[in-house]
This record gives structure tokens, sequence and C-alpha cells, in this order.
């Protein structure tokens, strides 16, 4: 006797898979890339100042952008995003395409970070409340890959306010870092808003 599955409880399977698939259940899998790695010498973390977002919501937005010299951005600007289940599921980690071709970042308005960097941007405006619980743990871990892979210390785990006069990434990350026992460094330099100053001839430099 053949056995017919449900045409809707196929498609819930699947779905099911799909989003497995997508989120990663080995956190090894995140950092897969198809080109020679790259040196990476920093970690660099971001909000995206918006309650909801995605990869692909991101993408669009910098293909509207360009540099100092006026060329279009080639695309999203960040290596990895963490969604916050507004847009993406909470705590859901992708890579872009930035990552799988190992080239650099579009994110740190200084061009020693984006090219040294690893951009990560987690979903959601920080200014106003804290990253969820599944971002954070999905960042510990996604950090855990990349510093063990690259022999990043934790003094080069950074916030963008370190490299550049901004609010980014909020002021209730830090404190949420703390909370759930993530170490960053520096962490009384960026409470205390005391950062580096950019340097805009580099930046003006960087390709995006």
């Amino acid at each position: 006797m053949e056995l017919r599955m449900k045409p809707t409880r196929a498609i819930g399977w699947l779905l099911l898979i799909c989003c497995s698939v997508c989120i990663g259940s080995d956190p090894a899998t995140w950092i897969e890339h198809t080109a020679p790695s790259h040196p990476w010498q920093y970690v660099v973390l971001h909000h995206s100042a918006a309650e909801a977002g995605s990869v692909e919501s991101i993408d669009a937005d910098h293909r509207t952008r360009k540099d100092a010299s006026g060329n279009p951005w080639r695309g999203i600007g960040y290596h990895f995003v963490i969604g916050n289940g507004r847009g993406m599921r909470d705590g859901q980690v992708q890579s872009t395409f930035r990552w799988k071709d190992q080239t650099a970042g579009a994110h740190a308005g200084e061009a020693r970070y984006n090219e040294e960097g690893i951009g990560i941007c987690l979903i959601g405006n920080f200014q106003s409340e804290p990253p969820t619980e599944k971002q954070l743990d999905s960042l510990a871990q996604l950090l855990t890959q990349l510093q063990g892979d690259w022999q990043i210390p934790e003094e080069r785990v950074i916030t963008h306010g370190q490299v550049k006069a901004t609010a980014c990434p909020g002021k209730q990350f830090v404190p949420a870092l703390k909370r759930s026992g993530v170490r960053l460094a520096g962490a009384t330099r960026i409470e205390s808003g005391d950062v580096p100053a950019q340097n805009s001839e580099e930046a003006a430099n960087v390709q995006r």
C-alpha cells in the first residue's frame, strides 16, 4: 500500500527542515565559507537600530548607499546578522556574502576595522531595549567559534562605539552582555563614551 502524506503536513515538515538548516544546530556551520580564509584580527559588534530586520532588508538598505567617492555599496556591510524574532527567527545566525567570500566589511567607518574586523549586527534598537536572551546566547556561541578559529583575543572583540563616535550598539547592549556573562573588552570605556577618534581619510578610502 502506498502511503501518502497530506500536502499541508508535507509543507509543515519541509518548513521545519528548512528552518533548522537556516539556524544551524551546530555553531561550527555558522562560520563556513567558500573562499580562502582572511586574516581577521577583530570582531566589531553592532545593532541594527531598528526594531525589526533581516539580512535581506539590511542588504536592500545598504545597496542604496554610496561611499565617499560616490560608488554604490555592494550590499550588506556586515558579515553576520543575529535575528530577534522580528524579520528573522530569534537567535538565528545568518552569514552574508562578505563572510562567504571572506571579503572586507563596510560597517566600522574606519578602514582598518573594515579590512580586519568581522562585523556582527544584532537586530534591534538597543538604545530603547536590550537584545534578547537568544540573541546573546547565539552571539556567545558565534564569538567562541570565531575567536577560536582565528585566534582573536578578548581585547579585540569591540563595539562600533569603540571605533568611532557613535551610539551604536546602544546604551543597553553592554549591560545586557554583562548580565549574560559574555565578556567584552573595554566595557568601562564604552559606557563612559571614551572612544577613539575616527580617521576620516582612511574611512573615505574604504571600498564598500
